[in-house]
Order: structure tokens, then C-alpha cells, then sequence
């Protein structure tokens, strides 16, 4: 009498086990991709061109045109007008300006 019990428990048992792995791998495999990691740091006083290249997720010697693409990546993130910081707008676009070597450094407005 106890034989069919178990062997019914045992049965639901491995169903529900089931049920969970195959949601599980679903939720797994829906889940976004790995997003990049960018810059998490306070800002410098004066700001360098390893915190510019930092800002702009780029290299220090990326070419100007990889730099521009970069620095409108992370404008239309941050963007004032679609809701982002004044300050950090103007971070960005001292990054690229000391990046591209256009300004020393100390140029932001805040």
C-alpha cells in the first residue's frame, strides 16, 4: 500500500523539479546581455585624459572619429533635454574636449 504512494510522490516530485528547471532555463536564457560596466568614480578637480577616456568608455589613443561616436553614445544617455543632469552633460563634453585635446581640463562650467 505504502509502494504506490511513494511512487506517486517520487513522480510529483521529479514533475515539479522539471517545472522549475525548464523555467528556470527560460528566465535564464530571456534575461538581457551583460550590460558594460562605465565609469562609477567622483570626478577629478582638474580632469585628465585617463578620466576623459574613462567618462567616454574609450581608450586614450581611440581615434577622433571613435571619440565623437563615443561622446553622442553618452550625450543621448544623459542628455539634459530627455531628463539627464546639466552636470553631467557638462563632463561629457569636457571629456571629449580634453580627449580630442581641444581644452586642458578645467573648463567646466561647474
Amino acid at each position: 500500500m505504502s509502494t504506490p504512494l511513494l511512487a506517486g510522490l517520487a513522480v510529483a516530485a521529479a514533475a515539479y523539479a522539471g517545472r522549475y528547471g525548464i523555467q528556470a532555463w527560460q528566465s535564464f536564457k530571456a534575461r538581457p546581455p551583460r550590460m558594460r560596466k562605465f565609469y562609477e568614480g567622483g570626478f577629478q578637480p582638474t580632469m585628465t585624459k585617463r578620466e576623459a577616456a574613462l567618462i567616454l568608455g574609450v581608450r586614450e589613443s581611440t581615434p577622433a572619429d571613435k571619440i565623437k561616436e563615443a561622446h553622442r553614445r553618452v550625450m543621448v544617455a544623459n542628455h539634459p533635454d530627455a531628463g539627464g543632469s546639466h552636470y553631467l552633460a557638462s563632463k561629457i563634453n569636457e571629456a571629449k574636449d580634453v580627449i580630442l585635446g581641444k581644452t586642458k581640463g578645467s573648463g567646466s562650467a561647474f
